[in-house]
């Protein structure tokens, strides 16, 4: 897709700062300059969002992520790792490219990753038979 950024890095037409990659996905610095060590891990095929990922594209994503992760942990002096994904516009998804985000953390680093939720209005039990897979 010629629009979409996460694309333009794939193909080489924007520059970016690979960390690592396997046949189906690549993770780079996030260009955001937000905190230091920010990923993105994307696959390398334009999936709008995990709700369209075949099962082994994102097999391919995860474990790339598990493995950047673990390597920042054991290897870069990281104590935990908060992974974040958004998909779909109304859940705050900016770039409509699949993605994972990879926020490396530090103890007491002093960032908050978790939204302030609203909190539950119905009971447990509702909540679940409404959702249940069947």
């Amino acid at each position: 897709m010629t629009n979409c950024i996460f694309c333009q890095i794939i193909a080489g037409v924007l520059p970016s700062y690979r960390i690592a990659e396997n046949k189906q996905a690549i993770a780079s610095l996030a260009t955001a300059r937000d905190m230091d060590g920010h990923i993105l891990v994307v696959p390398r095929q334009h999936i709008q969002s995990i709700l369209d990922c075949d099962d082994a594209t994102l097999a391919a994503v995860m474990q790339l992520t598990r493995q950047i992760s673990a390597h920042l942990v054991q290897a870069c002096g990281y104590a935990g790792v908060n992974l974040l994904n958004a998909s779909g516009t109304s859940a705050g998804q900016s770039v409509l490219h699949f993605h994972i985000h990879i926020l490396p953390r530090r103890t007491g680093d002093g960032i908050n990753a978790w939204p302030a939720l609203p909190g539950a209005t119905e009971d447990l039990a509702t909540i679940a038979q409404r959702i249940r897979l069947n």
